[in-house]
């Protein structure tokens, strides 16, 4: 049987294709052009494969070792600073509110305060920042969820607060709470004795009821710091000494209520902050809003050790963290020693032998 014949051209593909083949006659033609086709495919997938791990690798560079935050940062923006859960005397928040305030690309700041209080120091310290940052840039308050006692009083160090209609906010006092278990004690046979230098030496305690002359102690503190915290909101807010003692009882205001009191300037969200910056405060229109949070300290690590942090981060302490929470192995809120200034301390809080707070 004589074989087909094949045009030159044919027979020139065959032969460049497959090299090695060329002694086999039989080898059909279509076949090898199907082969280079497959190499072609193989080798654009590799190019593929290449380009996905080196933007896998970028990535992970950028994310470790925080350069698109920096280039960010470096541009025109509007910065915003959180605000959130319990506020306590915090040295590296304070230090990024200054950071902020040196910053030449940004234009203005948004301070977004989501906390029922805290500490009274905590809730001072940040105000004296926030005061100082007042000057260099124009400062707005938004207020989310809750923005209750030391959380309000962090909102008055703004130019302009803006809350959610349905946001809780005011809460203005200061509590003392502590425990007292003499009778706890007396049943279950247990005395406790003490020498101490002055009758008004650690009292109140946990094992006797207190004196008279210790509550009127501790009253005196609570109405000193009290009377701070009711100026601040006169002097802030531009009211009388009677209207903001009037407001200060400790209640908590909607953001609605709050609005019709006086105790903040506008309802609605991070927009209608953004809008009060472009038209009061000369701010740009259009500029992006970008978080500014605390350093890690991560930075002066190598990359490779950065790189391992953040996995650590991502897959270790928030796998720990639930973990810990559902089996009941760490507490959501941490001990307040000292006045705070909290709307409704937790059960943790409420154990603590001597806490005051602004209510």
């Amino acid at each position: 049987m004589v074989a087909p014949l094949q045009s030159p051209a044919r027979a020139e593909v065959a032969r460049d294709a497959l090299p090695d083949w060329d002694a086999d006659p039989m080898i059909d033609a279509d076949l090898i052009v199907d082969r280079r086709r497959l190499r072609r495919k193989l080798a654009l997938w590799r190019v593929i494969g290449v380009v996905a791990v080196a933007a896998l690798i970028a990535g992970i560079v950028v994310y470790a070792t925080g350069i698109g935050d920096v280039a960010g940062r470096s541009r025109a923006h509007i910065a915003r600073i959180s605000i959130s859960g319990l506020i306590t005397d915090d040295r590296a928040k304070r230090e990024l509110i200054e950071k902020v305030g040196k910053s030449d690309a940004v234009k203005a700041v948004i301070v977004a305060i989501n906390s029922p209080g805290g500490t009274t120091v905590g809730g001072e310290a940040l105000y004296e920042a926030l005061r100082s940052l007042g000057e260099k840039k124009p400062v707005v308050a938004h207020i989310g969820t809750v923005g209750a006692s030391a959380g309000y009083m962090v909102a008055l160090a703004t130019d302009h607060i803006v809350a959610r209609r349905s946001a809780l906010t005011g809460s203005i006092g200061v509590i003392i709470q502590f425990g007292e278990a003499s009778k706890l004690l007396e049943t279950i046979g247990i005395s406790m004795d003490e020498v101490k230098s002055s009758p008004l030496k650690a009292t109140p305690n946990f094992y006797k009821p207190a004196s008279e002359e210790a509550r009127q102690v501790l009253k005196d503190v609570v109405d000193d710091s009290y009377d701070w915290f009711v100026g601040l909101v006169r002097e802030r807010r531009n009211m009388t000494p009677a209207r903001a003692t009037t407001l200060a009882d400790g209640r908590i205001y909607s953001g609605a209520q709050a609005l019709e009191n006086g105790l903040i300037d506008a309802i609605g969200g991070e927009d209608v902050a953004i809008s009060w910056l472009e038209t009061e405060r000369d701010v740009a229109p259009g500029l992006p809003v970008r978080d500014w949070k605390k350093d890690e300290g991560i930075n002066d690590l190598p990359f490779s050790a950065a790189v391992m942090r953040k996995f650590a981060w991502l897959l270790g302490d928030k796998a720990a963290a639930t973990l810990g929470r559902e089996l009941g192995l760490f507490r959501d809120g941490a001990p307040l020693d000292g006045l705070i200034s909290v709307w409704q301390p937790s059960t943790t809080t409420q154990n603590n032998a001597s806490q005051g707070a602004p209510r």
